[in-house]
This record gives C-alpha cells, sequence and structure tokens, in this order.
C-alpha cells in the first residue's frame, strides 16, 4: 500500500509505503530521489535503517512477525511527516516499514529525510524514528526456540 501527499515543493511529495516483501534500503533512496527530487534542490540526505536483530532481552530470535493496523498506520506515519516538515526546513521525506514475517537482518525499516542542509535532515531523520518506534501501531511477536512472545514494550534508542 502507497500513499502519497503533496509537500510545499510542487515537485515533491512524501511516501508512506507499509510493506509485506522485503526492500533493498539503498535501492529505494537511490529510485526515490531520481524520480521524485530534481537534481541541485537538496543538500543533505539523512537516512535511518532499521534491521532485524536476532536476539532480544536476552534470548536469540529465529523470526519476527510484525502487524499493523491498515488505514491507522499509515495516517500515524503521515501525521509525523507533517509534523517534521512544520518543525524543520526539509524537502522530502521517506518512510518504508515492513510488515509480516522477518527474518534476522532483514531490512525492516527506513527513514529518510530531504533537506538543503545537513542539520535539519538530521534531526527530522531521528524524529521520524522515534516517533515511529515511540507511538506508531506496530505489533511485534518474536519466535524463539521455545515458542513465540509479543514484544510489550521496544527497545531504548
Amino acid at each position: 500500500m502507497k500513499w502519497l501527499f503533496s509537500h510545499r515543493l510542487p515537485v515533491a511529495e512524501m511516501t508512506i509505503d507499509i510493506r509485506s516483501e522485503a526492500f533493498n534500503p539503498w535501492t529505494e533512496i537511490q529510485s526515490y530521489q531520481s524520480a521524485q527530487l530534481p537534481a541541485g534542490k537538496y543538500g543533505a540526505t539523512a537516512s535511518f535503517i532499521g534491521t532485524m536483530r536476532d536476539f532480544n532481552e536476552g534470548d536469540g530470535v529465529q523470526a519476527m512477525t510484525l502487524e499493523h493496523y491498515p488505514g491507522m498506520t499509515e495516517n500515524y506515519l503521515t501525521k509525523i511527516c507533517n509534523e517534521a516538515m512544520q518543525r524543520w526546513d526539509i524537502i522530502d521525506c521517506l518512510i518504508i516499514h515492513r510488515v509480516g514475517k522477518v527474518e534476522p537482518n532483514d531490512p525492516i525499516v527506513l527513514t529518510v529525510v530531504w533537506s538543503a542542509h545537513r542539520g535539519a535532515a538530521f534531526d527530522a531523520c531521528r524524529y521520524l524514528m522515534e516517533e515511529l518506534k515511540s507511538r506508531a501501531p506496530f505489533w511485534k511477536k518474536e519466535s524463539l526456540a521455545s515458542g513465540e512472545r509479543w514484544v510489550e514494550k521496544n527497545s531504548p534508542g
């Protein structure tokens, strides 16, 4: 599911993409820049890639299933992108998040921000990731050697 929303620059759009398929973060960044951002309009690109660990709370984790509430999740991610665009002088942002079964070393989340300057890009990218981790409606169920368990809280940043 892909949601596109207009941004204050007519050539740029923010994109929120929740998907069940694996993705290559570097390809996604390059593709998005080529398709959505005119050359020379940005001087900084800040990104964060979250991948699945094979451990949590002292236990080995073999896989994880990520669930979300369709519509609500996309609306929340749109809200935090809009907040970032209002707080910092950024040109565009992209969030891609996996749902479904994920295995160790798979990318789970990608947040990217483009701006004229690095400070705004860094600050907005961190804001997006922290807000997403602390409040976005995603649920995680881990598969362990001993069975399955729901993750009750995210690990600290």
